[in-house]
């Protein structure tokens, strides 16, 4: 098998992936569009083959964060839509203009007029979504007059429209649907100033794709919740499957005697004698160092505790009462044994970051 001969390696079960797109696709109006977020290499799951997928899957629209992200996918040959969702230099906007169905947020009237400089003369025109300020306090159009003149700009076309949401986790929280009523009201207001009709609306992120349907417009974007995580504790119709298992396995087995300590700091002290399975994975391979003396993995389908401050490259495991693990058994960090919410709680974060934090030096095996 290809991780025989890994210390540490991620599998990307695309066929969960395909399974997570079709449920949320099933959820969605004729005519509504299914927009993959693969921003940030595709939630560190690998930008790529992960868009291979979605293409093969029929998923026409895809968003990443910035312009080196859409530029490796046009390279890698991807053909689908693309929308940057951050701000991009505005040097940069004759080079999108030719990539070739890549669309640019625009969320201020002086970034709209800065690529309307770099464009005159240039016989190019770059597709644009506006973006709209309804309480995330990011980026976005809060002046609906500088956003009509932003779509008159005659070298940019405005084909969407959208906003972001920053509660939609919490169905409870009655901020979203706030927003969302602010954002669909600004649509119509901007349509009538401009005399511009948007082609494309859309709003659904994770948290809303899970709790607000009503939001589900044009397009849905949804992000976390593609690669099998919700984003809180609520399912709603949504049936996910974890796309990442995060691998590891055993280097070494170490005894040690009643009083010794386990790693910098001496954190942990042997209580009595015990064995310690050494694992080829730190905080170098994204293995938060948070999460020392907290951690569990599974190692033949049993849990083993880590004890003593995670290391740069290795960690250590209690396994003094699994007395049949041996060197080279394969040891799951998260995936289905453990979810990764768990770690994520157990380390002060969210999913998102220890998903995006697992690094380059960890090999991904793709697996269907």
């Amino acid at each position: 098998m290809e991780t025989q001969k890994k210390r540490t390696w991620a599998e990307i079960r695309l066929g969960n992936l395909e399974h997570n797109v079709r449920n949320m696709q099933a959820q969605l109006p004729a005519g509504c569009r299914y927009l993959g977020v693969v921003k940030a290499n595709a939630y560190g799951h690998g930008a790529v083959e992960v868009s291979r997928r979605l293409e093969a899957l029929g998923v026409q629209n895809l968003a990443v964060a910035c312009f080196d992200e859409a530029v490796q996918l046009r390279q890698a040959g991807i053909t689908a839509e693309i929308l940057i969702l951050g701000p991009s230099p505005a040097f940069l906007a004759k080079n999108i203009a030719e990539l070739g169905s890549v669309a640019q947020a625009v969320g201020s009237i002086r970034l709209a007029e800065a690529l309307e400089a770099e464009l005159s003369g240039t016989g190019l025109t770059l597709p644009v979504h506006i973006k709209l300020e309804t309480g995330m306090g990011r980026t976005g159009f809060s002046n609906l007059a500088e956003a009509a003149k932003a779509m008159q700009l005659p070298h940019l076309d405005p084909q969407g429209v959208f906003t972001h949401f920053c509660v939609s986790d919490e169905p409870g929280n009655g901020f979203t649907g706030i927003q969302f009523d602010h954002f669909t009201r600004s649509i119509d207001m901007l349509e009538e100033r401009s005399g511009k009709k948007f082609t494309i609306r859309h709003c659904t992120n994770s948290g809303a794709m899970v709790n607000y349907p009503q939001t589900y417009l044009d397009m849905v974007r949804p992000g976390i919740v593609q690669y099998g995580i919700y984003p809180a504790a609520e399912h709603g119709a949504l049936s996910l499957r974890p796309v990442m298992r995060l691998m590891t396995r055993v280097a070494e087995l170490t005894g040690h005697a009643v009083g010794d300590t386990i790693s910098y700091g001496r954190t942990y002290t042997c209580d009595r004698p015990r064995i310690f399975a050494v694992l080829p994975i730190g905080y170098a391979d994204g293995l938060h160092r948070a999460l020392s003396n907290r951690l569990e993995v599974t190692i033949g389908g049993k849990k083993a505790k880590q004890c003593g401050r995670i290391c740069m490259d290795m960690c250590m495991v209690d396994v003094t009462d699994l007395p049949d693990v041996q060197v080279g058994d394969e040891v799951e960090i998260f995936g289905d044994a453990q979810s990764i919410d768990v770690l994520a709680r157990q380390a002060g974060t969210i999913s998102y970051e220890l998903l995006t934090a697992v690094s380059p030096r960890v090999p991904r095996v793709y697996l269907d």
